[in-house]
């Protein structure tokens, strides 16, 4: 090999003294004789691969923190669905696999390990009282090896070389949300409390090809607030009664309005074309609408009281003539007489919004990768 790379040198400097052509052929040639190009080749696939695994690594690992944080949402935390998560992110690099090597987290997840640890370590935990799961993916291959093989690297570093393990965490939130951007009709507490016991029952929520159609028994009439009601004694004095909705002022041309603090606009004019429409999509395609809930009403400057929110599922409503679908899961509860009304129930679900943590839970929560 020696006296092959003198042999070209004095070649290169014999093509310096004559002219430019041929120097780069020349070049190469010392590279390859001498393994340098080789050995970069060999470099660059073996590390293209690690570069690979730990992508794959991180997506498996957001995949299933969003996916246990959702399950402990709804109010069973499943440790299963991580490893399931993961393994869908991996690829045949993998043979189809990844590891799941810690989950931890708030409540029956379990304490998560103290300090800022390596790169690839979760976030330090959150504030005192924010729920969060922590999930910590590792290599693992089909045949249950935790280290990814590699290509060409053994003929540079020995038959010692193995592999390696690539790790990879992820952190997310969840929680009930105090912010939100919801749909423009506004429930009542007291409906609230009584539909669903104070939170203690919900009905099972879409989609329906999937889950079975809830009992009749929780479909319920919701009939337009004509002012402050009654009250109720599950709520503060003042509080609307039971059986009342009404309409929040939505942003311009839509049936949406973003709630960043305490209280929330009233609309006193009759449902607009633009939540007609979106009730009416959300009664045939039965899908649940997040809706905000109220403890009052103040008529003199027209703003409700923010409770939370809640998920609503509408299976039908009367807005007066040409404006109404009959009830789909119970038509002997769909809507008569002359007032305007809603039927429907309220599930638990996980949120399409983005918000703050920070509200009471109705039912509906957010999650949220923070790490």
């Amino acid at each position: 090999m020696r006296d092959l790379t003198a042999s070209l040198a004095r070649l290169i400097l014999v093509r310096l003294r004559r002219d430019e052509r041929g120097v780069i052929a020349a070049l190469v040639a010392v590279l390859i004789g001498s393994g340098v190009l080789l050995g970069m080749g060999a470099l660059v696939i073996d590390v293209g691969q690690l570069y690979q695994e730990r992508a794959e690594l991180q997506n498996g690992a957001d995949a299933a923190a969003l996916g246990v944080a959702k399950s402990c949402a709804l109010g069973a935390c499943t440790n299963d669905v991580a490893n399931q998560l993961a393994d869908g992110n991996a690829s045949s690099l993998t043979g189809g696999t990844e590891g799941v090597t810690l989950i931890c987290g708030s409540g029956s997840l379990g304490s998560c390990p103290a300090g800022p640890g390596s790169l690839t370590s979760c976030p330090s935990q959150p504030p005192a009282g924010t729920n969060f799961a922590d999930v910590y993916t590792a290599t693992r291959t089909a045949s249950g090896s935790t280290l990814l093989p590699p290509v060409f690297a053994t003929t540079l570093m020995g038959s010692a070389y193995q592999g390696t393990t690539v790790r990879a965490c992820a952190q997310a939130e969840w929680g009930a949300p105090s912010t939100a951007t919801a749909v423009g009709l506004a429930i009542s507490a007291c409906e609230w409390d009584q539909d669903t016991q104070r939170g203690t029952l919900f009905a099972p929520a879409p989609p329906y090809s999937q889950n079975p159609l809830p009992s009749a028994s929780f479909d319920q009439q919701l009939m337009l607030n004509p002012g402050n009601g009654a009250g109720c004694a599950t709520e503060p004095a003042g509080a609307d009664g039971s059986g009342n909705f009404g309409w929040a002022q939505a942003a311009p041309g839509t049936c949406t309005l973003a709630i960043t603090g305490p209280t929330f606009p009233e609309s006193t004019a009759a449902v607009t074309a633009a939540c007609q429409t979106t009730l009416q999509n959300a009664q045939q395609n039965q899908t649940a609408i997040l809706v905000p809930v109220y403890v009052s009403l103040n008529s003199a400057v027209n703003t409700y009281a923010l409770k939370g929110f809640a998920d609503f599922v509408v299976t039908g409503y009367d807005f007066g003539p040409g404006l109404s679908e009959p009830d789909w899961l119970d038509p002997a509860n769909t809507c008569t007489g002359t007032n305007d009304c809603v039927t429907g129930y309220f599930v638990q679900g996980v949120i399409p919004s983005t918000g703050s943590f920070a509200g009471p839970s109705l039912g509906a929560y957010l999650i949220d990768l923070t790490g």
